[in-house]
């Protein structure tokens, strides 16, 4: 619990009586590789933070084939920016994973509670705008080999903990093509 206290910490100060509260609020799970936390068209309110493990955010496009949207691993915080209304996309754990979650109604609690909680909170969501901007932008302007070699660099410590299939379908391109892009690369 305390890699989560830890990662808040990274976006504001908190004293030792809302840390407290914190760590009260909060409960831990595990899910097991190719476990889902949650499928498209289930509501999914609560807060989740990977402490260890890859989840991928996953959905069907009108040809039934499955279109992987992004990957979460360790020190992510994430939750629906829709309160209330059902998924659209799957997520699946890649790996074993543990995670923390705060419920909805605990959530609000430590935003009426804690003064700076709010602040905090939008510091971290903006990085995370930020960095999924940043990881899908190349995606729209780039050929396949660069947008393998830009997801080498966003994504380092991820390339060897998922299926080749998944990373394709994040890149765009058939699992053929990329293995004979990471063929040529490795040329």
């Amino acid at each position: 619990m305390e890699e989560f206290i830890t990662y808040i910490l990274q976006f504001g100060d908190l004293n030792k009586q809302q840390i407290a509260l914190i760590l009260s609020s909060i409960s831990e799970i595990e899910i097991h590789k190719d476990d889902y936390l949650v499928e498209a068209g289930k509501p999914f309110n609560e807060v989740v933070f990977i402490k260890e493990g890859v989840l991928r955010i996953y959905y069907y496009n009108r040809d039934g084939e499955e279109i992987t949207k992004y990957f979460a691993d360790e020190n992510h915080l994430f939750k629906n920016p829709y309160a209330n209304e059902p998924l659209t996309e799957y997520i699946q754990a890649i790996t074993d994973c543990k995670l923390i979650t705060i419920a909805p109604k605990d959530w609000q609690e430590l935003s009426n509670t804690i003064i700076s909680w709010d602040a905090i909170l939008n510091k971290i969501f903006q990085k995370g705008l930020v960095e999924k901007m940043d990881r899908r932008s190349s995606l729209v302007s780039e050929n396949a080999t660069t947008r393998y070699l830009t997801f080498l660099e966003k994504f380092p410590n991820l390339v060897n903990r998922i299926p080749l299939s998944y990373i394709a379908s994040y890149l765009g391109v058939t699992q053929q093509s990329l293995s004979r892009i990471r063929k040529n690369i490795s040329e």
